[in-house]
């Protein structure tokens, strides 16, 4: 779309804001909102300026001035604005350059698109993730020198079964693993969760389905697939939609992978398929409907999990979620139809719809860098024919343990999954997708909150060994 149709669009919708969002290295969203009368055809062509350093991981000070350059192919008229606000996603400038910044993660998925065309394997990288979350009614936390600790309440917790309400305990809630998924009123926030799905809607998101996830107080809603760089750009969107809406019904929304102890953790399925023209490359005669070309796909996936951890799980909580027992997929394997490999193949109705889908990501993280790092490692499987090796259509967790203890496992921890990056990287960097600088800066981003944890006294080691 051109800069003067975008401008006839601003007064066809009477819009008297135009909000500038761009993604920092960590994933979280960002915005810098321009007054309607100043954006004009100069400003939607060249960008607007902006202080770099003051986003973590990226420019010092001294090198700060960056530019923020609308992508003017999607608009979104924001659903929760009180004046009418025009969304633009942006790319990140480099000022002096006037070259796509290397560190900025919507620019690495674009060179991650523009790499698969150009290898000759596909035109098209499709992706659709599952993102999980928790709804809340109350959070609290506190870190200081003499005293930490957090309380989590929602009105669907098992652990309110005995609370005394003003109103009474009705009584109708999941319990532990109960979510997956009773009507209502066990099922508490249907009308809610339509609202999710209303809002994506309005951001122009193709929305198929909403649901009560496993764990009490946890949901997901459904999105149809979409092309790397938009797909990343709807699940930005679905996290805002999420968090805003539940502020409007008085409550709080996470999307942090393991808030709750003894039950299940929020990950994010991700579902992928490579197409060339109309051709779906997946699709062929061997394991599970799969080609020798998707066999390769998951080959390169399993070969670099734990590289790809540092970005598809990437705070120190996922790993409190990747662990045994609460169907997170820790085992590197993959089998059609079994939820406790770390890469499923669904069933499918056609042809067309052959996939592989990734299950130990989650959704706290960058989806630019953790879409691009996996089709990375896709691509790296495809070009060295990488064998994923034999397929397990068993249940993993009743394995005997000494056929599991040989099968190979995501990380462990986040330290792990960033020393893994740094040692295995040269699959990111090819095409000069990822650069050896954005992934260095990362890293050294990552051990900042891997410091914190370390070196923070957690309250159960006074449990444990407070009187040793």
């Amino acid at each position: 779309m051109s800069a003067n149709k975008i401008l006839k669009l601003i007064n066809e919708k009477e819009v008297e804001y135009v909000d500038l969002r761009f993604t920092d290295p960590r994933g979280k969203l960002q915005h810098l909102t321009m007054d309607g009368k100043m954006v004009d055809e100069e400003m939607l062509n060249e960008g607007v300026f902006f202080d770099g350093s003051s986003i973590s991981g990226w420019k010092s000070i001294h090198e700060s001035d960056m530019i923020l350059k609308p992508d003017l192919e999607r608009q979104i008229i924001d659903p929760f604005t009180s004046h009418n606000t025009l969304v633009l996603f942006c790319d990140v400038i480099d000022a002096v350059k006037k070259n796509p910044y290397e560190r900025d993660p919507r620019s690495i998925a674009k060179k991650a698109e523009a790499y698969l065309k150009k290898s000759g394997i596909g035109d098209k990288a499709y992706f659709g993730p599952e993102a999980e979350f928790f709804v809340f009614d109350d959070v609290k936390y506190k870190n200081d020198m003499n005293e930490t600790g957090f309380k989590i309440d929602s009105a669907e917790g098992p652990y309110n079964t005995g609370k005394d309400y003003e109103n009474g305990n009705m009584g109708h809630r999941p319990g532990i693993k109960g979510g997956y998924f009773p009507v209502p009123p066990v099922d508490s926030a249907q009308d809610m969760r339509g609202e999710f799905l209303k809002a994506l809607r309005d951001m122009g998101i193709k929305a198929e389905k909403h649901h009560h996830e496993v764990a009490p107080s946890q949901h997901e809603l459904g999105i149809y697939f979409d092309t790397l760089t938009t797909q990343a750009d709807n699940l930005q969107l679905y996290k805002y939609g999420v968090q805003m809406v539940a502020h409007s019904f008085g409550k709080t929304a996470t999307f942090m992978p393991k808030p709750v102890k003894g039950d299940n953790g929020s990950g994010m399925h991700t579902h992928q398929s490579l197409w060339k023209g109309n051709t779906a490359l997946f699709s062929g005669n061997k394991y599970a409907g799969l080609s020798d070309l998707a066999l390769h796909y998951i080959g390169g996936i399993l070969k670099h999990a734990k590289a790809i951890n540092a970005f598809s799980n990437s705070t120190t909580n996922s790993y409190k979620r990747l662990i045994p027992g609460f169907e997170a997929p820790v085992l590197l394997v993959y089998s059609a139809r079994n939820r406790s490999a770390s890469c499923r193949i669904p069933i499918t109705m056609n042809k067309n719809g052959a996939r592989c889908e990734v299950r130990f990501p989650d959704g706290a993280g960058n989806p630019y860098l953790a879409f691009s790092a996996m089709l990375m490692a896709g691509i790296d499987g495809i070009k060295n024919k990488i064998n994923p090796g034999k397929p397990v259509d068993k249940d993993l967790y009743a394995m005997p343990e000494d056929e599991v203890k040989n099968i190979p496992t995501v990380c462990g921890s986040l330290r792990e999954a960033m020393e893994s990056l740094d040692r295995d990287r040269k699959f990111l960097t090819q095409g000069e997708v990822f650069s050896d600088d954005q992934i260095d800066a990362y890293i050294a981003l990552k051990f900042e909150e891997i410091y914190k944890v370390e070196h923070t006294p957690h309250p159960i080691e006074f449990e444990m060994y407070y009187s040793s």
